[in-house]
Order: structure tokens, then C-alpha cells, then sequence
């Protein structure tokens, strides 16, 4: 984490180094992530950097602080409608946040993702972040079992990773078409994009819920409208 020095800094400053350092993990992950290049970008002697940082990695675990403390706080305050769902609706609800959540914070979700999929480090360096996810995911998966919204015969853990892994996949599929776009909120609000995650999770449920429906049926006239 940041040395008690880079605190002390203009926020300004603070800003420039971070905004550097997210540009530098989005188009090179962790592994090939350079010093010398995160000092250029920000304007800042290289000695100054270690006075701030011990080393590219605690630059990269302030990130991710950052985004966590961004994301519980953007959360905080969303809740999904009164009606009653099933555990399909709830996640498609989660997913869904969770994208807009993305869309306002594209560059650093973009960094984050590169280190944590790319490079595979959700799986091994950051494991406990990722067994917190999945403990929140088991208990969902549990309770939908026991409301006989999910075929019973699944086992909870490979459901678990299915849908962790189709989360992800998913996300990161929305946020890189999304950066190509001008207006990437107004492009993950879009109808369109909607539709296409509801169909991408729809691939999901229908592998899982225990009374199958027929894909093509329940998406019937959506693309002709």
C-alpha cells in the first residue's frame, strides 16, 4: 500500500501517478508492467516513485483497493426491485449492476481485469478475493437448490463456477466492446446491449434451472423489435 509520503502529495499529483499506473496495467498487465514508464507518464523522478510505492505490485494492490472501496460504495445504495425473483433473475440483476458499475470506471476495471484474468492472478495471488465471491455464490446456489429453482442433481460447486466463470467472461467481453464505443454508459444502457447480455445469461440458466423453457421460444421477436 502507499507510503504515508504519497498521501502528503496534491491530489492533483496523486491523481497523475494513479492515472498512469492504470493506463500501464490496462495495456501491459503486471508481469510486463514498467517502472520507468509510470514514472515517465506521471512526470516524477524515479526516486520519488519508491519513496510512494515499494515496487509496481503495491501500486497495482492500491488499485485494487480502490476499485473494491468504489465498488461497496456504489452498491450501497442499489437494490434490486420488490417483486419476487428467482436466483436467474437476482444474478442477471447483480451482472447488470455490476456492468453499469463498470461502464463508470472503465479504464481501471479494464487494468484490474488484464492483471487478474490475463495473467490468471484472481486464481493464485488474489485467491481469498475470489473465495469471497464464490462463499457469497455457494450460498445463493444452496437456497435456489432448496426453492427447486435449480436442478437438484447440479452439483453446487460446479454451478458456482459456472456462473463465476460466465460472470467474468461476460464482463469482460461488455467492457472491451464498450471501450470501443464513444459514450460507454449510454452503450452498456443501450437495448441492445441488454438484450445481449439477457441472452448470454440465458446460455447459463438454461444449463441450470430445473424446468427447462426453449431458447428460441423465449426470445421470440426480441431481435425483429
Amino acid at each position: 500500500m502507499p507510503k504515508p509520503t504519497f498521501f502528503n502529495l496534491p491530489v492533483e499529483k496523486r491523481e497523475k501517478i494513479i492515472n498512469a499506473a492504470i493506463d500501464e496495467f490496462a495495456e501491459y498487465g503486471l508481469e510486463n508492467a514498467s517502472t520507468n514508464r509510470i514514472v515517465a507518464n506521471s512526470g516524477i523522478a524515479k526516486g520519488s516513485f519508491y519513496q510512494y510505492f515499494e515496487d509496481k505490485q503495491d501500486v497495482f494492490l492500491y488499485l485494487l483497493t480502490m476499485l473494491e472501496h468504489e465498488k461497496l460504495e456504489y452498491f450501497k445504495d442499489k437494490h434490486p426491485s420488490n417483486k419476487p425473483m428467482d436466483v436467474f433473475e437476482y444474478f442477471r440483476w447483480m451482472v447488470k449492476t455490476g456492468m453499469e458499475f463498470n461502464s463508470t470506471y472503465p479504464r481501471l476495471v479494464q487494468a484490474i481485469s488484464r492483471v487478474m484474468f490475463t495473467e490468471g492472478l484472481y486464481y493464485q495471488n488474489f485467491a481469498n478475493i475470489r473465495e469471497r465471491s464464490m462463499q457469497s455464490l455457494r450460498a445463493l446456489i444452496r437456497q435456489a437448490i432448496q426453492n427447486g429453482e435449480i436442478d437438484p442433481s447440479v452439483d453446487a460447486d460446479l454451478a458456482v463456477m459456472i456462473m463465476e466463470t460466465w460472470s467474468n467472461a461476460i464482463s469482460s467481453y461488455i467492457l472491451n466492446e464498450g471501450m470501443k464505443q464513444q459514450d460507454i454508459v449510454q452503450w452498456v444502457r443501450s437495448a441492445k446491449t441488454q438484450e445481449t447480455i439477457d441472452k448470454l445469461l440465458y446460455v447459463m440458466e438454461y444449463g441450470l434451472r430445473k424446468t427447462e423453457s426453449d431458447f428460441a421460444k423465449h426470445f421470440q421477436g426480441t431481435t425483429s423489435s
